[in-house]
């Protein structure tokens, strides 16, 4: 039985091919394939436990949705004469199983209920895979926090020189900020895994189905309720959609950083050959790709949320064709953001990170002269004003000894700070990189005791984003380990 089965009872004319390709989802269902083979699993096993359809077709359509979990989806089932790949399976298994038993598998749904199912159990693996990267991505940021408490270099405002920080400091940082795109995954996926099969087109069906039951099969631990609001949501696609956007925006602010660093200009950092590419025409060149491309894929993901959004916005309820569109802007966002938060892990873990030219750098641009203008507060009496501009119009004579410092807080306030007892010894000492980070012990700065506790606290939280994923992974194993046994049982009773 050739043809679209779904098209040919109310629809006669042939299509143009233009417009058959027009109107296929079939690249995008390649994504969402095995996700409809476990929805059928699950539905069929409803059926059959409603006692909707017989033991004999349960048994007999089963034995072809186990034989393409096991053995994969024929590829004629992608075949552009059907619309979409929920098509092509069920023209397989009726093609196998006979129209009496394979006709039925449909019964009590509806496509608009079925490939929102199949899109949350599959985003729901995704972002599983997306976390688990974040995962490996922050625990490479924080081993080489806790290598680096002592490696001291310049922290930047504006990109100007600032105040001096340390290596770990600065990779806690963004250990915090991907932490949080951590805990925005994991919010987006509780709304995600919500189970809307059994909407049927957006009213439910006349047939006693139970929800209940093939949403446990499936392993979605609620039922996204209303029907109407079910097979038509996307805002679960929007949210997860978003999180991937703002993840690659902190993506690109590190990939900028480490070009930046990579530079004969800078020299912080050496990035892995593997993650470096050459000129074609200069021989001497080795270009830091990888996160040039990371960079420019924020882009990308930026602009799948968009038109992902853009997809939704003036959508009347219930379901409405402009949906298949968001799918694939909804796999680009997850995609892109998934490979580049691996491919990051490993650019970081093999990079070569350079402390000396970090601690010649710390000094620079009079980089410790917060810690000047403090030390003239804490031990000669002066405002913070007063101190902040004798300091501000030393430095902008160009010195911050004692004699430019004298003549300054002349200017200032009448009298030399020599007289209030200021030595040269006491300035440099203030001046020095490693005693600016060595006073910043409150808590999140960058002495080693208070990176030491920001560790603490990281890698505990690491440990507890660690355990929920694999909880979360093993109690989805063991649903569908479940849910298959139930499948085997029916093939067995028809042999």
């Amino acid at each position: 039985m050739s043809g679209d089965l779904v098209r040919r009872g109310r629809l006669s004319a042939a299509r143009p091919e233009l417009v058959t390709e027009y109107l296929s989802s079939m690249d995008t269902d390649r994504w969402i394939a095995m996700a409809d083979i476990r929805v059928d699993i699950a539905h069929l096993l409803m059926l059959d436990r409603q006692g909707i359809v017989s033991r004999d077709t349960s048994s007999a359509v089963m034995k072809q949705l186990i034989g393409m979990y096991e053995n994969g989806i024929p590829e004629s089932a992608f075949d552009e004469q059907y619309e979409d790949i929920h098509a092509g399976i069920e023209a397989h298994i009726i093609a196998e199983a006979g129209m009496q038993h394979g006709g039925r598998l449909h019964m009590g749904r509806s496509r608009n209920d079925e490939v929102a199912t199949c899109i949350r159990i599959r985003l729901r693996e995704d972002i599983l895979g997306q976390l688990e990267a974040l995962l490996k991505l922050r625990r490479t940021l924080l081993e080489i926090a806790g290598a680096n408490s002592g490696t001291i270099m310049p922290g930047f405002t504006h990109l100007q020189h600032a105040q001096p920080t340390t290596l770990a400091h600065y990779m806690l940082s963004y250990e915090h900020a991907f932490g949080r795109d951590f805990e925005r995954l994991v919010d987006a996926y509780v709304r995600v895994n919500r189970c809307p099969l059994g909407s049927a087109a957006f009213a439910s069906t006349g047939y006693p189905i139970d929800r209940a039951y093939t949403a446990g099969l499936l392993g979605f631990p609620d039922l996204s309720l209303n029907t109407m609001d079910a097979v038509s949501a996307r805002d679960f696609a929007l949210e997860t959609a978003a999180a991937c956007t703002i993840l690659m925006s902190t993506m690109s602010r590190l990939c900028e950083e480490l070009i930046l660093w990579s530079s004969a200009f800078v020299e912080f950092v050496t990035l892995d050959d593997a993650y470096c590419s050459t000129s074609s025409i200069m021989p001497q060149k080795k270009n830091p790709d990888t996160a040039e491309i990371m960079r420019g894929k924020t882009g990308a993901v930026a602009g799948a949320f968009v038109a992902a959004l853009t997809t939704v916005k003036g959508l009347p309820m219930s379901y409405n064709r402009d949906l298949q569109d968001l799918t694939p802007s909804l796999r680009t966002a997850i995609m892109e953001a998934g490979r580049a938060v691996e491919i990051a892990a490993g650019m970081l873990a093999t990079a070569t990170f350079h402390p000396d030219r970090m601690r010649a750098e710390a000094g620079r641009g009079f980089s410790t002269a917060t810690d000047l203008a403090d030390l003239l507060v804490r031990s000669y009496g002066l405002a913070f004003r007063e101190s902040h501009n004798i300091v501000g119009r030393a430095v902008k004579k160009g010195s911050v000894d004692l004699a430019s410092l004298d003549e300054a807080a002349v200017e200032i306030t009448g009298t030399t700070l020599s007289a209030r007892g200021l030595t040269q010894e006491a300035i440099e000492e203030a001046l020095d990189p490693g005693y600016s980070v060595s006073v910043r012990r409150a808590a999140g700065g960058p002495a080693p005791e208070a990176v030491a506790a920001q560790l603490e606290v990281r890698r505990e939280a690491m440990g507890e984003d660690e355990a929920w994923v694999l909880d979360e992974r093993l109690r989805l194993a063991e649903a569908e380990t479940a849910m298959l046994e139930k499948g085997r049982e029916l093939i067995a009773y028809h042999i």
